[in-house]
């Protein structure tokens, strides 16, 4: 697999918390922060390790074959999530990767975060 982006920032709560959105981001009374937009696919979890991996199929169905990793450390006042995007085949074009990377970011580092009240 090809790294075409990572991404690493603190989350509020712990581990185990942030592990829980990510495994079933829809589940009932659970925060709702995964908003998809058209063209985009509700991820599967592919693989989850409690409470430190969720690995997702990818958001775009032009990208199937793409990965997204999420690996979550403790820390002091919450934990560190860090997101990685992976493809099994060649790099796309520059501006598409700069696509994806924005849009996983914004998912991850705002809509995510914002959920927990950051």
């Amino acid at each position: 697999m090809i790294e075409l982006g990572s991404r690493e920032r603190a989350q509020p709560p712990p581990a185990r918390v942030v592990w829980e959105s990510l495994r079933d981001p829809r589940r009932a009374g659970g925060r709702q922060w995964l908003e998809l937009r058209p063209g985009e696919v509700e991820p599967r979890v592919l693989r989850a390790v409690e409470p430190e991996l969720v690995v997702w199929s990818s958001l775009w169905p032009e990208r199937a074959g793409d990965e997204i990793r999420f690996d979550i450390r403790p820390a002091p006042n919450g934990c560190l999530l860090r997101w990685t995007l992976l493809t099994p085949g060649e790099a796309p074009e520059q501006a598409v990767v700069g696509r994806l990377r924005y849009r996983l970011n914004h998912l991850i580092n705002a809509r995510l975060r914002f959920s927990f009240g950051q």
